[in-house]
């Protein structure tokens, strides 16, 4: 049997029972996403669906327009309404067999998805000029929807809830991404429509997480960790034991002990002869002989007293964030496993592995070249209830050094956020298809810049994914670039940033439906999340002006096009130039470079009109040329208009 066909098994298992769940559920219903306060997208059929009695009429009213339908088999059902102009509030109405549903003070508008990572995820409230963002945040023609985090091993047909459109108030504004409500705010006051925005973000993943199934599996490297996540998706307890053989012959290959330590997860094992701490950090902080500079695997144990309907309740282990990389086990049973330090360990507890009496969590934990354990407080640490209970961990452990290890990484479950593979498409984006869209707003590759060649295949396989889905071909995608951050250059070298900005900026130049923003000059060279957000969503907004709504001025600032030799000289023409090019601060433009093979050096700058001349730099063996290339440049280079370059290298024609 092949693996496909393995997989695929137990997924119909799923379906079918889903199914048969679906079609007993009769109560009439809206998905979350219709509630109060929603707008919709105007001018393009508007889909409404939900739940209803298996086979019954049903009956969508939207103001004054009215649009019948029926529930499959399932209960389910999904109703377009026709297209709409920009409008309200209305109420939306489902009727079906005598029984009414309604959603008030809605809207039609333009509708804005906003997605990423934390930069996108970065809340008005800790931005630049945010009080007075504040003050005038009261604008009843703009609300947001913050969709909930929620990684999903298969598709969801629902947003995790609660699901909540928010109208903008001095009240509200806080808690919505900034650059989205910055950039919806400046559009909002130029069309004087209604205008809606849909934040999912989640700070630290990476893009692999955002993608379809469908779409991230024929990539080569992908294929068996979305054939694992499907599987887990399909039969969690099956998958658990599929990823605990692949981590332990990880194990096997890498640590000599490995096999004869498993046996310290049993739940009956002796450890009374191990050593006993309170984690509250480090391992090389906790006064354990051995441990003071030890780098390697430490095994931890502790145990739990639970009634039998404590046990019959409870569901999850919270176990606060770990240094660096961890496996878990309950009784026995892997439960989880994670290999971020900054992530807190939140694992679902399979039904029937705790049991009543005494229950036993083991962790074996490598520090991965840092400090090493248990780094959160002892409050962190507890066992969660389906009724939500809240039972805490003893703070103590019984700990044991196990193998001294360097230089290793653990391979994460391919489930694990933040470098999970579909998850987040399928917890988060999945729930949305269906609703439309003005234009799709993408801030991230933060997480993805130590492997920036591959993001030119993954960012242009995220945009066709997405499109597909939504079925809307043409939606546009404004891509923000990734701001400065890390140690100032001193000399030209290697840059994982630079190149991550290199693959955002060739992929928008491919794609006739997309625009970039710039963000080198607002980035903090000591912060990876700059505070300037307004500056960020305002560019995001002029780029929207043109490439969703049909304006012919330029997206954003100075373009390269082309680098020639001019006798002595190497000439670089720039498009949307503002009218020419300009320097801050200096009568020559810096950052610019000239490469001979792999060796790049600083180059004399000085701005003609839409070019840039490099003086003296036109020898034959000269090749290349860059602009900006470092984590963290310093540029001077900016349009008539007062937008910045956007960084690039060329060949020299």
């Amino acid at each position: 049997m092949t693996q496909t066909t393995r997989i695929a098994a137990p997924l119909l298992v799923l379906a079918a029972a889903c199914a048969c769940q679906s079609a007993q559920a009769a109560e009439l219903g809206l998905v979350r996403i219709f509630s109060d306060h929603a707008v919709l997208q105007r001018d393009q059929p508007i889909a409404v669906w939900g739940s209803a009695g298996s086979g019954s009429t049903v009956a969508v009213t939207l103001g004054a327009r009215t649009v019948n339908g029926s529930a499959d088999a399932h209960g389910k059902w999904k109703i377009a309404l026709p297209p709409q102009g920009a409008g309200g509030p209305y109420t939306l109405t489902v009727s079906s067999d005598g029984k009414t549903v309604s959603r008030a003070d809605i809207l039609v508008g333009d509708v804005y998805l906003c997605s990423g990572q934390s930069n996108m995820e970065f809340a008005v409230r800790a931005s630049t000029n945010a009080m007075g963002a504040t003050y005038g945040g009261r604008n009843d023609r703009i609300r947001y929807l913050n969709v909930q985090k929620n990684s999903a091993a298969t598709p969801q047909d629902e947003l995790k809830g609660p699901v909540e459109w928010t109208p903008m108030t001095p009240e509200t504004v806080g808690d919505a991404s900034a650059v989205c409500y910055y950039m919806a705010r400046s559009l909002q006051a130029s069309y004087k429509i209604p205008v809606g925005f849909v934040n999912a973000s989640w700070g630290g993943t990476t893009i692999q997480g955002w993608i379809g199934a469908e779409s991230l599996r024929p990539l080569g490297n992908y294929r068996d960790g979305v054939y694992a996540v499907a599987q887990y998706g399909a039969d969690p307890a099956a998958g658990m034991r599929a990823e605990d053989a692949r981590n332990e012959a990880w194990w096997r290959a890498h640590d000599p002990a490995a096999v004869a330590q498993r046996a310290w997860i049993a739940p009956d094992f002796d450890d009374s002869a191990w050593p006993s701490v309170t984690p509250t950090g480090s391992w090389k902080d906790s006064g354990l002989a051995g441990m003071k500079d030890f780098d390697g695997v430490a095994w931890y144990r502790t145990s739990v007293t639970l009634t039998q309907a404590q046990a019959r309740a409870a569901n999850m282990v919270r176990l606060g964030p770990v240094d660096t990389y961890d496996t878990t086990w309950v009784n026995g049973v892997r439960v989880g496993g994670a290999s971020v330090p900054w992530v807190w360990r939140a694992y679902s507890v399979p039904e029937g592995v705790f049991r009543p009496g005494r229950n036993v969590i083991a962790m074996r934990v490598l520090s991965g070249g840092q400090g090493g354990g248990l780094s959160g407080q002892p409050a962190d640490r507890n066992i969660g209830t389906a009724d939500g209970q809240v039972i805490t961990l003893t703070g103590a452990w019984k700990v044991q050094r196990g193998s001294a290890l360097k230089g290793l990484s653990v391979p994460p479950a391919p489930w694990d956020v933040p470098t999970s593979l579909t998850t987040l498409y399928n917890g988060m984006i999945a729930p949305l298809v269906g609703y439309k869209f003005k234009l799709a707003a993408w801030y991230q590759g933060e997480s993805n810049a130590d492997a920036a060649q591959e993001y030119r295949t993954l960012l242009p396989t995220l945009m066709r994914d997405w499109r597909q889905r939504f079925g809307q071909p043409a939606l546009p995608f404004l891509i923000v670039q990734l701001p400065s951050f890390g140690a100032t250059a001193r000399t030209p070298g290697q840059s994982g940033w630079a190149e991550l900005r290199d693959a955002q900026a060739n992929t928008v130049a491919r794609d006739a439906h997309a625009a970039l923003v710039v963000t080198l000059d607002v980035g903090d060279r000591f912060d990876t999340h700059p505070t300037q957000k307004t500056v960020v969503g305002e560019r995001l907004a002029r780029a929207a002006r043109v490439v969703a709504y049909g304006e012919t001025t330029a997206p954003g600032g100075p373009y390269a096009l082309s680098a020639r030799r001019d006798g002595k000289d190497i000439v670089i023409a720039f498009r949307d130039t503002g009218g020419g090019l300009a320097t801050y601060s200096s009568d020559r433009a810096i950052g610019f470079e000239v490469c001979v093979g792999t060796a790049c050096r600083y180059a004399d700058a000085r701005v003609a009109g839409n070019t840039v001349v490099l003086s003296g730099t036109g020898m034959v063996d000269v090749v290349r040329v860059r602009y900006a290339w470092a984590d963290s440049p310093i540029v001077n280079l900016f349009s008539g208009d007062d937008q910045p370059a956007a960084p690039f290298q060329l060949d020299v024609r």
